[in-house]
């Protein structure tokens, strides 16, 4: 981070926020009412992540991290949806960020259009700061730090029974494959979300992606009896972590940003740490029609995997439901990230991008010969077989 106020666009290029950066005054008005927090001095830092507001504060002695959000995409109670839940993964032991509360005893606090959070700065060093999502660990060592960090997250979630999250937007979800028919739980989807149901792109590119998934989901089908439901992060980018220390070496010290989680299954969760990590989609995103260029690092998605099995080992059946989730774990993303754009940045040609490039290119890259490569090695790595 930087106290430049400059975002990674959804190419990987550094562009113009979309959202105004946080300045002195309101973080002072702000800390005000959080007794945790003492007068703030300066901002030390702002997030090049696109869909907020965020920067590291310097409060007194201590530092602190404050995030706001567009009421139209995190109001008080989607924010009290994920502070619950992290809530339960800290008294279980999990390395989480702590959440302040107010004064008042609440830990989202609104502010005509915004919603504020305020979080401690985990122990450790924040490694991948400037990485932009879809971008490779900076060495094996780190993915599988990375996979024992994700699957004790999975150990201390287990207890949490809050239901599945309200419909909003950016929340990976995972409902148009849970069932037998995904055209049904599509139309469900959109019925849900009012401007992805008036969108034509959102529509034509989920019965597309659909279409080209389908050998994956009929895979995908039998199996999800025996992946019980469970709250995940659904977003376990390399920068999603703090490090140990700026070494290649580095062990992850905390999980942070849990803007993503929802009720899904564990599955589900590896599947997405596969997708962000060791895909380089952004070359499909320059060059849409060179599918076999997209680097795929089958050493870190060893490593992530090894990692993984080593604290929490798969069972027969998420083993065998990896590969075809990894296929299609991408889909609700893509379609929420449409929704974000459509609803909170009235921007159809980005939820064009996502709902057209990310949803059916991705999909498509998955029925590619680099694609089935990778699926192909996550089979042999969990001893699963076609």
């Amino acid at each position: 981070m930087s106290t430049t106020a400059i975002t990674h666009g959804m190419d990987g290029s550094r562009v113009e926020p979309d959202w105004p950066p946080l300045t002195l005054e309101e973080v002072r008005a702000l800390l005000t009412r959080f007794a945790r927090a003492a007068e703030p001095l300066r901002i030390l830092s702002l997030s090049p992540r696109p869909f907020s507001a965020a920067g590291v504060v310097a409060s007194g002695e201590a530092k602190v991290f404050v995030k706001r959000h567009h009421r139209s995409v995190r109001d008080a109670e989607g924010l009290r949806e994920e502070h619950s839940y992290m809530a339960h993964l800290r008294a279980r032991g999990a390395s989480v960020p702590r959440v302040y509360a107010a004064a008042s005893g609440e830990t989202a606090v609104e502010a005509g259009e915004w919603t504020y959070e305020v979080h401690e700065v985990p122990h450790g060093v924040d490694l991948y700061e400037d990485a932009v999502s879809w971008t490779p660990f900076f060495s094996a060592a780190h993915a599988h730090a990375a996979g024992q960090a994700l699957a004790r997250l999975h150990l201390a979630s287990e207890g949490f029974a809050a239901p599945r999250r309200n419909p909003r937007p950016l929340v990976a979800s995972f409902t148009i494959f849970s069932v037998s028919d995904p055209a049904e739980a599509l139309e469900t989807y959109l019925a849900a979300r009012p401007a992805l149901c008036r969108d034509p792109d959102a529509r034509r590119g989920g019965r597309m992606a659909i279409e080209i998934l389908a050998p994956f989901h009929e895979e995908l089908l039998p199996l999800l009896p025996a992946l019980p439901p469970l709250w995940t992060h659904n977003d376990l980018h390399a920068s999603n972590l703090f490090w140990s220390d700026q070494g290649l070496q580095a062990t992850g010290t905390a999980i942070i940003d849990f803007g993503l989680a929802d009720r899904t299954n564990t599955v589900h969760d590896l599947a997405h740490a596969i997708e962000r990590n060791i895909v380089e989609w952004l070359t499909l995103v320059r060059h849409p029609n060179h599918a076999n260029d997209v680097s795929v690092h089958l050493d870190h998605l060893h490593a992530l995997l090894d990692g993984y099995q080593s604290a929490r080992p798969l069972s027969r059946e998420e083993a065998a439901a990896l590969a075809p989730m990894t296929a299609l774990c991408h889909a609700e993303f893509a379609l929420t990230e449409a929704d974000y754009f459509l609803t909170a940045l009235h921007a159809p040609e980005k939820a064009r991008m996502a709902s057209i490039d990310y949803l059916v290119g991705h999909a498509r890259w998955f029925r590619s010969a680099q694609g089935k490569s990778l699926l192909h090695a996550i089979r042999q790595f969990t001893g699963a077989s076609r």
